[in-house]
Order: structure tokens, then C-alpha cells, then sequence
């Protein structure tokens, strides 16, 4: 054993301490309570996708002659598929609303100011590559709503000005949905995007490195000072959030299993287009303000966004007022809320 402990120390020149003192990263305490760490749930859950996403690409053809059928035999005739399809579908949408809460946080704790403004732009890349992710996996089904929904996706990247044509065609291999778009989708959800968010992530980690947590101060909880190491108290945090996390995936997956509707027919429109619960504030803008000027708009709040660390600095020096951002916050979560809840009530 001694020999065997010598030669891994000699190929690998690590001990202990020195793995130690890089990982015990001094945590705020306040990042003892679950609602502060959202940032680990996201990733944790990431994973579930890499995991349960392999296993069903071993039996997923992706191509509009096969695609349907292969979903359909994966969900009937492959053994617990309809089990890993659930846990995939809601680990998916449970992601997405991570991702949503965990910027929410970091938003309304004005955790993105200086020196952090350039890891809210990394956090706000890694909010469009997973609705990317959720776009792109929703359409591998080849549904009629998944299909129809690709298409209108489509149609709306083309009114952006100047790039939407080209932005279109690069989606959907062409002018229309052909043959080559669900291979297209395919890359982008199974390599191109996740690669994409496997770096982005670790861009943010060094971020977080480098800066280190951001520190709340609660006047009325004095015991909120101070810190406490990353390892193992912090990921002990971490492991409980993901072992709950797995029930409540399990019990979703076997209570609400993913459904299969009716295959893709180009030659019939449905009667009602909807698309995933991510994107209903944005399809029902679309529906008030039509395509055009609800796309602009769109595109020039999410631009504000990224810039929002630099907006809120020279809002908060025009006026005074330090929290004008929260306020600003407020209006905008209920008008979002206020989308979503009409789009998912209303017949059309």
C-alpha cells in the first residue's frame, strides 16, 4: 500500500492540504441558507440532462422519417425509458427555472455590481444558451407543436433586422423546415450548446473565484457574519439540495411522464400553437404587439439586460436613489408573471 501511495504522489505531485486550501474557498454565511444557493442547483441538474441524455441518444434517430418512432419506442418498448424521458423533460424544466431564479437573486441582491459586472454578463449568457437548450429539445420530437413550434420560431428570427434571414437559414438548414432541420437541432442540443454551457460555466466558476461570493449584510441577523469553508460544510448543503432534487425529479417523472402527442404533419396547422411554459411571455407579446415590433423590443430588453450592471450604475447616480433596480425588478417579474399566467390560461 505504501508503494502504491508513493507512486501516485510522485505522478501526482497534490496532497491533501494543498487540495484542501484550493477548494475551501470562504463562504459567506449567509450562504447557509438553501434559497442562496441556487447557483449549485442548475449544475447539479445539468448533469441529470448530460446523464439521462446519453442514455436516450443511445435509441433517439434524429431524422423526420424516424424520430417520432424513435421517441415512441423509447417511451413504450425500451426498458424504464419512459422513466429517464420524464426524468430528462422535467430536469429540464426544472433548470430552467433555476437558471431564472438563481439571476432573479443576483439581480435583486445587486450581486452584479463592481467589480462583478462581467460574470452577470456571463450569467446572462448562460440564461440564453439553456433556453437555447430548452428550444432545441422541445423541437426532437418531432410533435405537431414541437414542429409547428420550429417553424414559427423560424418565421420570428426572420423579421430581425439584417441578420434575421441568414439567422433563420442557419436554424433551419434552409428557407423552410426540411429534412436537414431536426439533424441541425440535434447538433445544437447534443454538442454545440451543452459545450457551450460546459465552458461558460467554467468561465463563471473562475469568476466566482477570483471575486469570491458576493456578501449580504441582514441588520436584524447579526449571526449571518462570518464565513465557513466550501468543504466539506458547503457542499454537504449542496448534496442534501441534490438528493431532494432527485425525489422530487423521480416523483415528477413517474406521476407526470413525459407524453407523446401526434406526429408531424407539414400539410396541418393545429388549431392552438403554444410553446413551452419558458417561452409563453414571450409568445404572448408577440400575439399583443405582432411580430416586428414585439421582436425589436424583445431583442433591445434582453441587449438592456446585458448591460444592466452599467445601466443601474448611471440610473443610481442620475437619481440618488440606490435601490431604483429592485423597483425596476419588481414591475418587471409581474409583467413576465403577468404574460406567462394569461398565455397558459388562454385558448389561443
Amino acid at each position: 500500500m505504501s508503494q502504491l501511495t508513493a507512486w501516485w504522489k510522485e505522478r501526482i505531485p497534490v496532497s491533501g492540504h494543498q487540495l484542501r486550501e484550493v477548494t475551501n474557498e470562504p463562504v459567506p454565511n449567509h450562504m447557509k441558507k438553501w434559497w442562496f444557493c441556487l447557483g449549485g442547483t442548475p449544475a447539479y441538474l445539468f448533469v441529470v440532462q448530460i446523464f439521462t441524455g446519453i442514455l436516450l441518444a443511445i435509441y433517439y434517430q434524429p431524422s423526420p422519417t424516424t424520430a417520432y418512432e424513435s421517441v415512441r419506442h423509447i417511451s413504450e418498448d425500451v426498458a424504464y425509458g419512459w422513466y429517464f424521458r420524464g426524468l430528462h423533460k422535467w430536469a429540464a424544466t426544472l433548470m430552467i427555472a433555476a437558471v431564472v431564479l438563481h439571476q432573479m437573486r443576483v439581480y435583486f441582491t445587486g450581486a452584479y455590481r463592481r467589480p462583478r459586472e462581467l460574470n452577470w454578463v456571463i450569467g446572462m449568457c448562460l440564461l440564453m444558451v439553456t433556453l437555447g437548450l430548452g428550444f432545441t429539445g422541445y423541437s426532437l420530437v418531432f410533435e405537431q407543436l414541437s414542429y409547428w413550434g420550429a417553424t414559427v420560431g423560424g418565421n420570428i428570427l426572420d423579421t430581425v433586422p439584417v441578420l434575421g434571414s441568414l439567422g433563420k437559414q442557419l436554424l433551419l438548414a434552409g428557407e423552410t423546415y426540411n429534412a436537414q432541420t431536426l439533424p441541425r437541432f440535434y447538433i445544437l442540443h447534443a454538442a454545440i450548446l451543452p459545450v457551450t454551457l460546459i465552458l461558460l460555466i467554467v468561465i463563471h466558476i473562475v469568476f466566482i473565484r477570483l471575486h469570491g461570493v458576493t456578501e449580504l449584510k441582514f441588520p436584524n441577523e447579526p449571526q449571518t457574519e462570518g464565513h465557513f469553508n466550501f468543504f466539506p460544510d458547503h457542499m454537504l448543503t449542496e448534496l442534501g439540495l441534490g438528493l431532494v432534487l432527485m425525489v422530487l425529479l423521480s416523483a415528477l417523472a413517474t406521476i407526470f411522464p413525459a407524453t407523446l402527442g401526434p406526429k408531424a404533419n407539414p400539410l396541418i396547422t393545429p388549431d392552438e400553437i403554444k410553446p413551452e411554459w419558458f417561452f409563453y411571455a414571450t409568445f404572448r407579446w408577440l400575439k399583443i404587439f405582432g411580430q416586428t415590433f414585439a421582436v425589436l423590443s424583445m431583442g433591445l430588453i434582453v441587449f438592456v439586460m446585458f448591460l444592466w450592471p452599467w445601466i443601474d450604475r448611471f440610473l443610481t447616480r442620475v437619481t440618488g436613489w440606490e435601490e431604483i433596480s429592485v423597483y425596476i425588478g419588481i414591475v418587471a417579474v409581474f409583467l413576465i408573471t403577468g404574460l406567462t399566467v394569461f398565455e397558459a390560461v388562454a385558448p389561443h
